[in-house]
């Protein structure tokens, strides 16, 4: 049985902020550049006994530059060159390499796949293409689907469709009253703590009112615990409260329920036995 300074361990354990890295002594982490490539890839491990022909194996995995066409030059951090790769049968270590420092790519093949930006800009390539009048004709798609539901029900949408499955009652934005929710919503406050539906997402009240872009009627503004939000806390640019990104977010007040709901703490559970 662990005692309570064990779970108090293990939790400052997992939740320490991840300095090392789990790094050996001889990790040392690099930037790669590439002379055809907008991107670069940061923070790539290698070990310093690695020879140079397995460094280039490893950075053609990253950037397809065969290694057979490939130039690598060392630059440290204010980006002057110290040293090029070129001795496969020498260790990175030999060029003393440090945290920050950076393998330049220079392709060699004037007809490599990345020249002119075929890696990286989806515009070079043809888009597939598919006329109405053919999608018309296949069986299996949305448009079959949406032809069959709006024969059944002539008010059928999508929304609707959504809000049926979830066993809501659907109102269509048309008919939605400018009060609705409004009794409810005035029984929250900001500030309570509260639970949200679907997903027993917990948080805490940030607001309560109406919000334009949304529709019609009160929404309660959540400030989630976890990063379970669709915002943070605007709507279309205009601010009704502030919190993280992907932290906040609006929900009908029949969806949220105030009450005692502390954070979810995983550590909490009192384990009898392991």
């Amino acid at each position: 049985m662990a005692g309570m300074s064990d779970m108090e361990a293990l939790r400052a354990y997992v939740t320490a902020p991840d300095t090392t890295m789990n790094r050996a002594d001889t990790t040392v982490l690099l930037r790669i550049t590439h002379s055809n490539l907008k991107a670069n890839f940061v923070d790539i491990r290698f070990d310093r006994h690695m020879l140079i022909g397995q460094v280039k194996d490893k950075v053609s995995s990253h950037t397809g530059t065969p290694v057979t066409s490939m130039k690598l030059q060392l630059k440290n951090s204010p980006g002057q060159t110290i040293a090029v790769l070129e001795d496969e049968s020498r260790k990175l270590g030999y060029y003393s390499p440090e945290d920050g420092y950076t393998i330049h790519v220079t392709d060699l093949d004037p007809f490599s796949a990345s020249a002119s930006g075929w890696l990286e800009d989806t515009n070079l390539v043809e888009k597939y293409t598919l006329s109405d009048e053919a999608y018309a004709q296949r069986e299996n798609t949305f448009l079959k689907y949406k032809e069959a539901k709006l024969r059944e029900d002539p008010t059928w949408t999508v929304k609707k469709d959504l809000a049926l499955r979830r066993g809501e009652t659907y109102i269509p934005p048309e008919e939605i009253p400018e009060n609705y929710g409004e009794e409810r919503a005035l029984q929250f406050d900001v500030g309570n703590r509260c639970e949200v539906s679907p997903g027993a997402r917990r948080g805490e009240v940030r607001f309560v009112g109406k919000v334009d872009g949304l529709p019609p009627g009160y929404w309660i503004g959540i400030q989630f615990d976890e990063p379970v939000g669709k915002n943070d806390g605007s709507i279309r640019g205009r601010e009704y409260f502030s919190c993280p990104p992907s932290y906040g977010g609006f929900a009908r007040p029949e969806n949220v329920q105030a009450g005692d709901f502390p954070p979810v703490d995983e550590f909490d559970d009192e384990l009898e036995e392991f």
